[in-house]
């Protein structure tokens, strides 16, 4: 069960990372995959320190050399973890990483701020945070409590000397794939659910793709989602 258990956590990482085009979040997790790999690719990570903060399933692990040391925290215990941790409160050594993940899990914290000082205490000087968080989506939870915009991460990480901001999508994939989203959570049965996954999802992927193309990312009016790099 064990066994089952990690192999199927791995698999939800993956999808995540590479997700099918039936995949209403498929626009977004395709730019986050660019933007994270680009940045990866400029660090010097061979034997680095890595956090995963919010690290349940670590789909960006694969990215990473395999000399890396890997961490992972989640107030949710699943089988990949190193320690179940709160992330305000992080159980490690001041300058201990020099990469640290984030993704995906700021919009649940009661402060992010205290969430963000806390990564940049555990960031070694020169080592760097990559993050991402929504600016629009439906509440996911009774947890669910932020958004997140330019403006929000900027003096959220004011001490961070480097900050880079990137948009997951322009307002055309926004659009998309907040109607894809709209139409597969609206339905109400798993059989109609399938059925958009295969028929309206993707034609929805594929005309925000389309748009992003033709018209470029540069309108950022509807992002839905932002990734994000700072260096401390």
């Amino acid at each position: 069960m064990h066994d089952n258990h990690v192999e199927w956590l791995r698999a939800a990482g993956r999808r995540r990372l590479f997700p099918p085009i039936t995949d209403p979040n498929w626009l977004v997790l395709r730019a986050r995959r660019k933007h994270f790999s680009r940045w990866l690719n400029q660090l010097p990570l061979q034997s680095a320190n890595v956090l995963d903060v919010g690290g349940r399933l670590q789909p960006y692990r694969e990215l990473l050399p395999k000399s890396c040391r890997y961490w992972s925290v989640d107030l949710r215990p699943t089988a990949l973890l190193s320690a179940v941790a709160d992330a305000a409160s992080l159980p490690f050594h001041e300058s201990a990483f020099q990469l640290v993940i984030c993704t995906q899990m700021l919009e649940y914290a009661p402060c992010p701020q205290q969430v963000i000082n806390e990564i940049h205490r555990v960031l070694a000087p020169g080592g760097t945070l990559l993050l991402s968080a929504p600016s629009i989506f439906p509440r996911d939870s009774e947890y669910d409590r932020w958004r997140f915009f330019p403006a929000a991460y900027r003096s959220l990480m004011s001490q961070f000397p480097d900050l880079e901001i990137l948009p997951e999508g322009s307002t055309v994939a926004g659009f998309m794939r907040t109607t894809a989203v709209f139409a597969r959570t609206s339905a109400r049965y798993n059989a109609l659910r399938l059925v958009l996954d295969l028929t309206l999802v993707p034609v929805l992927n594929v005309l925000g793709a389309l748009g992003d193309k033709t018209l470029g990312a540069g309108d950022g009016t509807f992002t839905v989602n932002y990734s994000v790099r700072a260096r401390k």
